[in-house]
């Protein structure tokens, strides 16, 4: 029987069917672990489960018996792929489990930022709805999504999700390709200067990497129009947040959505905590993947890589 661990079964929450993992080999489950626990957590396993803590070459090389790394996620920044390959460690990721899950979010704290209910909830909450004289009340303007344009940075799977919600609102969808290549003849693709100038919600879902760190600064944000909403659950490398917090300050934009942050957990100092006007950014805890469906579908698609692995020996 193969002996695994789970070294932050806390970073996938309470799930029915984590029991899978346990009818493919002994498996020892671990809410969290700190760097200097890794070695010895994982010493005499043959498979790892992870979804933050690293694996670097130099953990890898003090565990002779390790055969298997699976990530807990997409994302594979927190494993030397190099060194694995090197050792003929298989290293087996999990894609498209969180697509609609990450869009809902998307869209949720778009609603949120257009339409203000959270104002006008407070205005018929604090009483002041029921001494008005008249039947409505137009304290914060909002205004309809068709018309408007959609601006994906990044247009993989979740990206394009992204965008068949955003057309069934009556929206124009334009995208930027981060690499370059990606040339999909459904939407018009905009070099990012003219994406930022023209679109009235800039949305990104592209991954972490030389393309895309720090590709949003405080001289692209001032290119967006005033009133323009700007997403990012893609990752939190790719929006400078200090230029970010500078900007909001300065009412550059109507209004901010992050999922994600360059520094997860955040900061208690990060500027984004200490801004003017709270009520332009709506921030959560790196949580558009985590649908309860999410979750499952992860742990599913982790068994099945195992179960994987384990018919590969057979």
């Amino acid at each position: 029987m193969d002996e695994i661990v789970f070294l932050d079964v806390s970073t996938v929450g309470t799930v029915e069917n984590l029991k899978l993992l346990k009818r493919l080999g002994k498996v020892d489950l671990y809410d969290n672990t700190e760097p200097q626990q890794v070695v010895e957590r994982c010493m005499g396993k043959e498979i790892v489960i992870t979804n933050k803590v690293e694996m670097t070459a130099e953990i890898i090389d003090q565990l002779p018996d390790l055969r298997l790394i699976c990530v807990a996620a997409t994302g594979m920044n927190n494993i030397d792929l190099t060194h694995a390959e090197k050792k003929g460690i298989q290293v087996k990721n999990v894609v498209n489990y969180s697509t609609d899950s990450v869009a809902q979010l998307t869209f949720t704290m778009l609603l949120h930022l257009v339409n203000r209910p959270f104002y006008y909830d407070n205005y018929v909450k604090s009483g002041a709805y029921a001494k008005s004289n008249s039947f409505t009340h137009h304290g914060e303007p909002f205004w309809e999504l068709r018309g408007k344009r959609m601006g994906i940075i990044g247009l993989g799977t979740i990206g394009r999700q992204i965008a068949r919600i955003a057309e069934a609102f009556g929206m124009e969808v334009v995208f930027y390709s981060t690499t370059g290549r990606n040339n999909n003849i459904n939407y018009k693709r905009f070099e990012l200067d003219d994406l930022l100038k023209n679109s009235d919600v800039v949305s990104i879902h592209a991954p972490l990497n030389e393309n895309t760190k720090g590709l949003i600064t405080y001289e692209k944000i001032k290119l967006m129009r005033p009133c323009a909403i700007l997403l990012n659950l893609g990752r939190g490398g790719i929006v400078d947040e200090n230029d970010l917090a500078r900007a909001l300050n300065d009412n550059l934009v109507g209004g901010v959505g992050l999922d994600v942050h360059e520094h997860e957990p955040i900061h208690k100092d990060n500027p984004l905590l200490k801004l003017y006007d709270k009520d332009k950014l709506i921030i959560t805890p790196h949580i558009a993947w985590a649908s309860k469906e999410a979750r499952e579908l992860l742990i599913r698609k982790i068994a099945q890589n195992i179960e994987s692995y384990q018919k590969s020996k057979e």
